[in-house]
């Protein structure tokens, strides 16, 4: 990709983005991710929210006791055995897409719930960003300099090595914040204290060990790796059909959003097992009446083939809608903000080698 511009004096020059001399270093790169994970994070949450209850809703449960106190909230899937509902006690809280979510989860909850499980968001989003796309540009970049290497004649990157970085660096990302992600999906899924999902928490090392904290990783994998392979070869497809070595504002932020839009609904069905497989730990293990030790090991492919046998088509791409609605803006802001920091700081590295080299050829 080259980047063309200006020196002081003048002169013009044609520089490859990747070039040695140039490179964005990792913390360069952190920067320029963090602000656009902070953003997307605090205007996304709400629409995660509404995703996880939809996908939750055709949950069934095991027993009348899935919760530690009941809210109204999921009294369609869980009855609350103390009647303590008060002025929820004849509101249906069944939800009849994403806007009836928004309307009946603000007004029955408040506000606020629709950005239930933001603290854990927040802190999952700054380890995954970073881990995620120094990862990405930092294998890219590997297996560019290795082709480029094995055939001297080719000057950009194939198809392939976009999409093969984004689903290495997506396998190592979800990895680390693995257990994040629980305890945020609970928070979301249910409307908990800090002390009670410590408490399942604690439950859960203890009913399954510390490996249990990664319950969901499976299908987290199936479902984020090949969004992030879809996504980035989609976006870095784009970029070579529209002859963009630069991206503006424009061609980033639309050109992320088709990208996550098309990734997003070809992988939804994946979501909606890592919903099922957390969410049914907590009805089985955690607060059953008589909570089992250890849930039976079943895959991915057993539970889609389940939910489609009780739900049809529509079951497997349950809260769809909320998560294209969501993941496409995301997309789009986290996109823009990596590409204007990376074109900030790679104009940055190569001031600074003029200065100390006079030039840049």
């Amino acid at each position: 990709m080259l980047y063309t511009f200006k020196d002081t004096l003048g002169r013009e020059y044609s520089v490859d983005m990747d070039d040695k001399r140039f490179r964005i270093k990792p913390y360069q790169q952190m920067l320029s991710s963090c602000t656009g994970a902070l953003l997307t994070s605090i205007l996304m949450t709400p629409l995660d929210v509404v995703k996880t209850r939809l996908q939750t809703q055709q949950k069934r449960m095991a027993s009348n006791r899935c919760y530690v106190y009941c809210n109204g909230l999921m009294d369609h899937l869980c009855p609350c055995p103390n009647g303590t509902l008060k002025s929820l006690k004849t509101q249906s809280t069944h939800y009849n897409g994403m806007i009836d979510a928004f309307y009946k989860i603000s007004r029955y909850e408040g506000a606020r719930s629709l950005w239930s499980g933001l603290s854990p968001t927040l802190v999952l989003a700054l380890p995954a960003t970073i881990c995620y796309f120094v990862s990405y540009e930092g294998t890219r970049i590997y297996m560019k300099d290795f082709y480029l290497k094995l055939n001297p004649g080719q000057t950009e990157q194939p198809f392939s090595i976009p999409l093969l970085a984004g689903m290495a660096a997506r396998v190592f990302s979800v990895s680390v914040v693995s257990p994040l992600e629980l305890i945020r999906t609970k928070m979301q899924s249910q409307k908990l204290s800090y002390y009670e999902v410590g408490k399942a928490l604690k439950a859960t090392i203890q009913t399954e060990g510390i490996f249990g904290l990664w319950r969901g990783l499976g299908p987290t994998v199936f479902r984020d790796v090949p969004f992030s392979g879809v996504y980035w070869a989609i976006y870095e497809s784009l970029k070579v059909h529209h002859d963009v070595t630069v991206p503006t504002f424009g061609f980033s932020f639309f050109g992320g959003a088709i990208s996550g839009s098309i990734a997003a609904f070809l992988t939804a069905p994946f979501d909606v097992v890592k919903t099922h497989k957390q969410i049914e730990f907590g009805e089985k293990v955690l607060y059953a009446e008589h909570p089992v030790k250890s849930l039976p090991k079943v895959g991915t492919i057993a539970i889609l083939r389940r939910i489609f046998e009780q739900h049809g088509v529509k079951g497997i791409f349950a809260g769809v809608i909320p998560r294209v609605v969501k993941v496409a803006p995301a997309c789009a802001i986290m996109i823009t903000s990596f590409e204007y920091g990376k074109a900030f700081f790679f104009r940055h590295n190569v001031d600074i080698y003029i200065e100390k080299n006079g030039s840049v050829s």
